[in-house]
């Protein structure tokens, strides 16, 4: 059996490369006659959003931008102009983004903000003009800024943060984003003139969106394949030393209601972070004693599933070039995952190199040590090493290497299942057509324990086609029952899966309807003797206003044969036997207001059969007003009504999430939000104040409470300062 699943996978991955070959091969870049030539500032900059500098005046200007939505097949009514200089130190950007009368649309005036709700102008470089890594810049009308790390060719990482300088001014008809980028700040080699760019504009208020280089409407306009050219005079000037020290100091106090008599803490800590350059392109990143308490904590979901749930990284030091790691797999079967270490065990030092050792390759070194905290509790090292090389236009080819090592193993980690080593290697193909029309993945890994078995494997390939209207993919999973990965994600172990999907959109060239049509799935697994072990087809029918409303119907059959024991409300109580097999049908829909709206929407319902032949309800919502750019109050629920027969019967339970945020200034934010989950019987408050007191430097205040419901008494309860420093050497 095995043999033949990896025969699957291998001509799975030659299908990929024929492809990749005949796609790419002698593929130009698709935007390559868009240049705008950049040069050297002929008068000193100011950044204050307004374009009176003779420096500005010398520039080339980009303009007529192309409307990207909610057609592709046009100039932008919309019209926006750009302007872009440099010197010895900084990237210079000038945007004067023009509007029809009225006010404009944003959420606030919190960083990195989200895309559909706001106004905003952003860019998008590739430094290397590969097509795929880069970064991205830009702000609301507001004045919010906007600054993250690019990835697969589209994808923006905005946990990256990094010191620059914008300003925003506003106009009776437009409004003005200026910034001064820093050469430090971004990764790039020395001696390259052409770097791939574009520039995208939403506007809500027309509900369009455009973008310089034009990008096709299925699209982001952040997709790199589709950059134009920043052509520039001479090469840019090489940053020099770039060196960055980011200390912190901490103080907080801590209770635990739970304990009697209570326990209280006191705790005071320092450490921080060493960024060093070892070239424009190439990062060596160290931490020491590293502390994360003032990451926003993980917002809280129904859990009716019968596997672990999936929380995203948080945590910055892990998130730059994170990528490089993470990404092997996919989202259900990640050979790595960084929430591993040291979530709940303290992390003592640590190490990463990272970034592009030149136009094709990339490197990505990862050692991170954990403290012993018990007896049952080992010292951990954690070692990841990953190599990327970039093929034809687009596509690449990977390996990766992850190594979990106890130090010091006694009988009483081994009694408590804790296993001297753990290994994952493998290699992966991610194909990417030179247009993006063409993308698609095959990946294989195996892992190395102690007490390992002979099904250790685990392969998977997808492959998607993409145009304005066919969304058509393939993909396929095997997962051994022996696969081990301890510092992955793989909630699903033993099984064989088959996920075909396709979709076809209409575009109606008038009407209020931008675009409607069905999308089918399919999503079968096996056990690993080819026994159906569950499936479940999906078919929708999407909605897309010109407004930006959308609204979804849906219809699903589910069928499961249970695998191991499964209490259907997860709720600690009564369980359903292996081996028993139960089958539903449900049907339900799922609308989202336009998002330019002060006042906006969004609900899903879902109503239908549910194991034992059962029923459940479920309705879920977000409601959202913002009194811009200072606040926006948003309250979020679940609801379920589950009918089962006994010994469950009927359970019914919510999770009510109020959500405060204030943003006195761009450098000013408080967030306060309540989590209450009836399922899990906890009440969480979690407070933040963050004063971004100099560009990347920053104080925070942060207050968290646990409760139980009834009686309404407290768990435990936090408060922390903490303070960091951005230095430049």
């Amino acid at each position: 059996m095995l043999q033949y699943l990896e025969s699957i996978n291998y001509r799975f991955l030659l299908i990929s490369l024929f492809f990749s070959i005949s796609i790419n091969a002698l593929a130009q870049k698709k935007n390559a006659q868009y240049e705008l030539k950049i040069r050297p500032i002929s008068s000193e900059i100011k950044i204050d959003g307004i374009m009176n500098e003779k420096a500005w005046q010398d520039a080339d200007l980009a303009s007529k931008f192309f409307m990207v939505q909610p057609m592709d097949t046009s100039y932008a009514q919309i019209r926006t102009d750009v302007k872009m200089s440099y010197d010895k130190d900084f990237l210079y950007i000038i945007a004067i983004c023009y509007h029809e009368p009225g006010p404009y649309f944003v959420e606030s005036l919190r960083r990195d903000f989200a895309f559909g709700k706001n106004d905003n102008f952003l860019i998008f470089m590739d430094p290397f003009d590969d097509q795929t890594n880069g970064f991205s810049f830009g702000s609301n009308a507001a004045g919010a800024q906007w600054d993250g790390i690019m990835y697969e060719g589209s994808k923006v990482d905005l946990s990256w943060d990094n010191k620059w300088e914008s300003v925003v001014k506003n106009y009776e008809d437009r409004w003005v984003f200026e910034a001064a980028i820093p050469f430090k700040s971004i990764r790039y080699k020395p001696g390259i003139t052409k770097w791939g760019i574009n520039f995208s504009r939403l506007d809500l208020k027309s509900t369009e969106k455009s973008s310089w280089a034009p990008v096709p409407r299925q699209f982001a306009t952040a997709s790199l394949a589709y950059t134009g050219n920043l052509v520039w005079d001479q090469p840019p000037p090489v940053p020099g030393q770039n060196i960055s020290v980011i200390p912190y100091t901490l103080g907080g106090l801590s209770s635990n209601h739970s304990l009697n008599p209570i326990k209280r803490d006191q705790r005071g800590e320092i450490g921080g972070d060493l960024k060093i350059a070892i070239n424009s392109s190439l990062n060596l990143d160290l931490t020491v004693n590293p502390d994360y308490s003032q990451v926003e904590v993980d917002r809280q979901v129904p859990n009716l599933e019968r596997f672990e749930l999936f929380f995203p990284e948080r945590r910055q030091y892990f998130l730059e070039n994170g990528d490089l790691f993470s990404n092997f797999g996919y989202q259900n079967i990640r050979p790595f995952f960084s929430r591993r270490i040291g979530l709940g065990v303290p992390i003592q030092y640590g190490a990463r190199l990272s970034g592009k050792l030149n136009k094709d390759w990339r490197v990505g070194l990862m050692n991170m040590q954990t403290e012993k905290t018990g007896a049952s509790d080992p010292a951990q090292n954690f070692t990841v090493m990953a190599l990327q090389r970039r093929v034809f236009a687009r596509s690449n080819i990977g390996g990766i290497f992850i190594n979990k090592q106890s130090l010091n193993l006694n009988p009483e980690n081994v009694a408590a299942g804790i296993s001297k080593y753990n290994r994952v290697a493998g290699i992966e193909y991610n194909l990417a057509s030179s247009n993006n029309t063409w993308t698609g993945k095959a990946v294989t890994m195996k892992s190395f324990s102690p007490n390992g078995g002979n099904k250790d494997m685990m392969q998977a390939g997808n492959l998607r086609y993409w145009t304005g209207n066919w969304d058509i993919n393939w993909q396929h999973e095997y997962v051994g029952s022996d696969y081990n990965a301890e510092v992955g994600f793989v909630p699903r172990r033993g099984y064989i899966s088959i996920n075909p999907s396709i979709g076809y959109l209409f575009f109606p060239k008038k009407g209020k309807i931008l675009s409607h049509g069905p999308k089918l799935f399919s999503g079968t697994y096996f056990d690993e003797h080819l026994n159906r072990t569950d499936y479940t087809n999906y078919l929708a029918y999407n909605f897309t206003f010109r407004d930006k409303t959308t609204f979804t119907s849906w219809i699903a059959n589910d069928y499961v044969r249970l695998q191991r024991p499964f209490d259907p409300t997860n709720r600690g109580g009564a369980t359903l036997a292996t081996g028993t097999e139960h089958s539903w049908e449900a049907f339900g829909m799922e609308f989202s207001s336009r998002p330019q709206s002060l006042f906006t929407m969004a609900l899903s319902t879902r109503y239908g059969g549910y194991y034992a032949d059962g029923n459940r309800l479920n309705i879920s919502s977000e409601f959202g007003y913002r009194f811009q750019p200072y606040v926006s109050v948003a309250l979020s629920s679940s609801y379920n009504d589950i009918r089962l027969p006994e010994p469950w019967n009927t359970t019914k339970f919510w999770l009510i999430g109020p959500r405060l945020d204030v943003t006195m200034t761009n450098k000013l934010f408080f967030t306060g939000f309540v989590q209450y989950n009836e399922q899990s019987d906890n009440i969480n408050l979690n407070t933040r104040l963050q004063w971004r007191y100099k560009p990347a430097s920053d104080l925070f205040i942060v207050y968290t409470d646990n409760y139980l419901p009834a009686p309404f008494s407290v768990k435990n309860r936090f408060l922390v300062l903490k303070m960091t420093y951005w230095w430049n050497i």
